[in-house]
């Protein structure tokens, strides 16, 4: 940066929240139907959409695209990470697991290379021999999945209860470094490994492999552009990129190519960076339901910090100790997250099950209102037939005598 301090402009909380919310694409234009364009649109917004194997609610890399463009047909997404000439994302250790871009193989093969030498409490023990054979196997087999692959070796229930095997556990390690890549995953979400050059597009595997500093610069880029506003932990974290000193080193050659400019946000304690294309709206009207794997809500300090709530994901805390519930969503109303629902989609009944409802504090007399159409949207996009509203949290009677009135909720025992 040449030793120059460049001026810092402050942005108020409320700019701050709205520039988020537009550089992640909720206040695009709709699409009465949304297409594979509205898609990737919103995929270029939050860059990356993470994946994960929990399905009581949607998986959670369908749930982003349906906050920001409404309701659409899946097999969109399963199209767009399908194929090899044609496809445009691929999964990769990108924020953590997460479908990305396929631009972004060449980005990560620094990363990739990293992954070569280390084992980690995840391969710990998964011999060379090993990982040698099941390449082998994949080869000649093509897209396989660590079932299929599965040598009968003993299998772990260490590290949080996975039951990997052996033949899992290689595999991954396969893919980490980049030697094996994601075909796609079956009807159970079992990944099919096979080898790179039969999954990415010509064009992308062709591609130079850019140099460490380069592939920072551009990661920090693409986290800016999805935040539009952050601080230097922020950018790190998008990506999960090793270390602040690298990610500062980005900040400095994006701010001395006017990419990014200084800012102070009021109440932030640490610098920050707006990216020179970020959209300043005055108003932002937004209605939307966000999973916890979410890019707006996924790192918890930033939440606290930009919207005053604070968020914890309790999947894994036992169920007596929780105080929200198990799979907690934030609601957004405009620029605020000003409740949370507890929801399970009981695919058995037909019912979107709301196990519990709680308000924020300051949260608007509409909020009740605001959020029973939202269910019932999302409801009718998961094919279930009604709400179930439990008489847990200080919001549940309001919302359940919103939505009962219309026939889609019952108030009763639900949260089981």
């Amino acid at each position: 940066m040449g030793g120059v301090r460049r001026p810092r402009n402050t942005l108020s909380l409320a700019q701050a929240r709205r520039i988020t919310l537009a550089a992640q694409g909720f206040l695009d234009p709709p699409h009465a139907a949304p297409t594979m364009r509205t898609l990737m649109r919103t995929v270029t917004r939050t860059g990356v959409l993470q994946v994960d194997s929990v399905n009581v609610l949607q998986r959670a890399h369908y749930m982003p695209l349906w906050s920001r463009i409404g309701p659409y047909d899946t097999a969109l997404l399963t199209r767009a990470a399908s194929g090899r000439a044609e496809r445009r994302l691929v999964e990769y250790w990108a924020h953590v697991q997460a479908l990305m871009p396929v631009e972004l193989w060449p980005v990560m093969q620094h990363r990739m290379a990293s992954y070569r030498d280390k084992r980690g409490k995840w391969w710990g023990g998964v011999s060379d021999a090993l990982t040698d054979r099941l390449l082998a196997e994949v080869t000649e087999r093509g897209a396989s999945t660590a079932r299929e692959l599965d040598e009968g070796l003993p299998r772990s229930k260490e590290n949080w209860g996975w039951n990997w095997s052996e033949a899992r556990k290689g595999l991954d390690h396969l893919f980490v470094c980049g030697e094996l890549a994601i075909a796609g995953r079956t009807s159970q979400f079992e990944v099919r490994y096979d080898l790179p050059a039969r999954v990415l597009p010509d064009r992308v595997l062709a591609a130079a492999t850019p140099n460490p500093e380069e592939a920072d610069v551009e990661l920090v880029r693409r986290a800016a552009a999805s935040y539009g506003v952050a601080t230097a932990a922020d950018l790190k974290d998008y990506y999960r990129m090793p270390s602040l000193e690298r990610v500062r080193a980005a900040v400095g050659v994006l701010v001395e190519d006017g990419e990014l400019l200084p800012v102070e946000v009021e109440g932030w304690t640490q610098p920050a960076w707006l990216h020179r294309d970020a959209r300043m709206p005055r108003r932002a009207e937004v209605r939307a339901l966000l999973n916890p794997f979410d890019p707006v809500v996924w790192r918890r300090e930033r939440t606290e910090a930009l919207f005053g709530f604070r968020y914890r994901i309790e999947i894994y805390v036992p169920k007596e100790r929780r105080v929200h519930g198990y799979y907690v969503l934030p609601f957004l109303l405009d620029d605020a997250l000003v409740a949370r629902v507890d929801l399970k989609a009981d695919r058995a009944s037909g019912a979107l099950l709301v196990h519990a409802a709680y308000a924020e504090p300051g949260a608007p007399s509409t909020t009740a209102e605001e959020l029973a159409a939202e269910l019932a949207r999302l409801s009718c996009w998961l094919g279930l037939e009604h709400v179930v509203v439990a008489p847990r949290g200080d919001l549940a009677h309001a919302l359940a005598a919103v939505l009962t009135p219309v026939g889609s909720a019952r108030a009763g025992g639900a949260a089981g």
